[in-house]
């Protein structure tokens, strides 16, 4: 398939952009691309591949831009409930440690999966992943973290792989049993965090291992935050991932700078998550490392919370920088990258081109995907978008609309 005469083709080639490199697009004006077998064979100029390749079968982008699907690297896209109510009370004055505090938050949502079965985990969370699709995302990392107990964080995960091999939408697995300290260990975090490391991550293993639904283990993830593990329990969580072969994830300085971003850096985590309220020192340390900080600007929105990524910071440091949606039920339940790149445009102070890069070829980073999406060079996977306008940059100045209108994937075509 050859698909030509896009006004804008942007291909982000050349792999993960760092500090001031973030946003060389790759523009090709009146650009093309050749699909063959799932993968990019050629890219070029319309003029160049029609010539090349007159039999091919052709779709026409009739001056539009195409770019390469959106990766969202950072997700907890599967559970049961809501938390509507939550919601009120946070517009009520109560902050988000208030109600956690109080049984509700993650934990709310904790009970309502704890109980939900693997059907309708299936039926609740695949919504959400056709409409992530339909805006453009085509691979997404999404995260255990909701049931807590060793059986239940399971299932969550048999759901996953079931979803992803259902599709369109390619789902990038990871377990968060250490998402909070689960409700029976209230009193006992030492505890909760001895059962994650001594009994879920050995289980786990033994269980992926028999599964064998990926090339690939599982990313490990644990929110390193007050209220839920402290630094030293951290460290012990990741430490003993690593030992069993699992690669890391982590969220540190959402609320308080606990350190849990320089400890992404020292074990070589593939990504340290939110960073909103990071020192300079730890800035200093992921710069200097092949940890990818990922920048979840719906959050901070969701929560009417002033305080966002220090993203210039990161860059002018030489870090890498992505963005991501953070889609969840307590506090950002957003499922379009649009969006993301709306805000990352006016809270991190990116242009349109730095937002654009940080949600495909740094977004894939994020989820050691790159050598395979986020941009459009020949030998990668065939995920791209034909959006609705002709120019690049109404990604982030235009919000609230859906932009796109075809998704790619695999060489597949669906229109949204």
């Amino acid at each position: 398939m050859l698909i030509h005469s896009a006004s804008q083709l942007l291909t982000l080639a050349g792999g993960p952009q760092r500090g001031d490199r973030l946003g060389q697009l790759g523009i090709i004006s009146d650009g093309a691309i050749l699909i063959e077998d799932e993968q990019i064979r050629v890219v070029g100029t319309t003029q160049e591949l029609r010539a090349a390749f007159p039999n091919e079968p052709a779709v026409d982008a009739h001056g539009k831009v195409v770019m390469p699907g959106f990766v969202d690297p950072h997700t907890h896209a599967i559970w049961a409930g809501d938390r509507s109510a939550e919601f009120e009370l946070r517009l009520q004055g109560k902050t988000y440690l208030e109600i956690l505090e109080a049984g509700g938050g993650i934990i709310s949502t904790v009970r309502a999966t704890r109980t939900g079965s693997l059907e309708k985990l299936l039926n609740e969370t695949r919504p959400r992943l056709w409409t992530m699709f339909n805006y453009g995302t085509t691979t997404a990392e999404v995260k255990t973290g909701y049931g807590l107990r060793t059986a239940a964080e399971l299932r969550m995960m048999q759901a996953l792989i079931a979803l992803n091999k259902e599709g369109p939408l390619e789902i990038v697995p990871t377990f968060m049993g250490a998402h909070a300290i689960a409700p029976e260990f209230r009193e006992r975090p030492d505890d909760y965090t001895n059962l994650v490391v001594n009994t879920m991550l050995p289980i786990l293993k033994d269980w992926w291992e028999q599964q064998a639904p990926y090339n690939s283990p599982p990313f490990v993830d644990v929110f390193c935050e007050t209220g839920a593990f402290s630094l030293e329990q951290s460290r012990q969580i990741l430490v003993r991932s690593k030992e069993l072969g699992f690669p890391l994830k982590i969220h540190a300085d959402e609320f308080d700078n606990l350190g849990g971003a320089r400890l992404a850096a020292d074990l070589g985590a593939t990504s340290a998550d939110h960073l909103v309220v990071t020192s300079e020192e730890d800035i200093r340390a992921l710069a200097h490392s092949d940890t990818v900080a990922v920048s979840l600007p719906c959050t901070p929105f969701g929560l009417a919370d002033p305080h966002y990524t220090p993203a210039r910071q990161i860059l002018e440091q030489g870090g890498l920088l992505a963005i991501a949606t953070d889609l969840n039920p307590g506090t950002a339940w957003c499922e379009s990258m649009q969006f993301a790149i709306a805000l990352a445009c006016r809270y991190l102070h990116l242009t349109p081109a730095q937002a654009i890069a940080a949600a495909t070829i740094n977004a894939a980073a994020a989820i050691a995907r790159s050598e395979t999406v986020g941009s459009l060079e020949v030998g990668k996977q065939a995920d791209l978008l034909i959006l609705n306008v002709a120019d690049y940059r109404h990604l982030g100045y235009r919000f609230g609309t859906n932009l796109v209108q075809s998704v790619i994937k695999k060489g597949r075509i669906y229109s949204v």
